[in-house]
């Protein structure tokens, strides 16, 4: 049981590694800092979209950016952490 929760948790850490990245990107796509015509960014952007957006989307339906600011990403890697802890401490 012990391994299953690890693999649990080591996903999870996976996961909030690719929302961070995502989120890093997105910034940088919005202050133009890098830019999607390549070819490379286009693809990371969209792989990193794909993974993080069917499990953001209900977050983000349920709390609504705050003057612009979407935190559903932070609120998102809170309660990844707070399953992991739960997961480590009941099992």
């Amino acid at each position: 049981m012990e391994s299953v929760v690890n693999l649990i948790a080591t996903i999870i850490e996976i996961f909030v590694y690719l929302l961070v990245a995502n989120a890093i990107m997105s910034w940088l796509v919005a202050f133009n800092v890098i830019n999607t015509q390549n070819q490379f960014i286009s693809s990371v952007g969209q792989f990193l979209y794909k993974i993080t957006e069917p499990v953001l989307r209900p977050v983000r339906k349920i709390i609504p950016a705050f003057g612009g600011i979407d935190i559903s990403p932070i609120v998102l890697i809170l309660l990844l952490f707070l399953i992991r802890n739960l997961m480590f401490e009941y099992f």
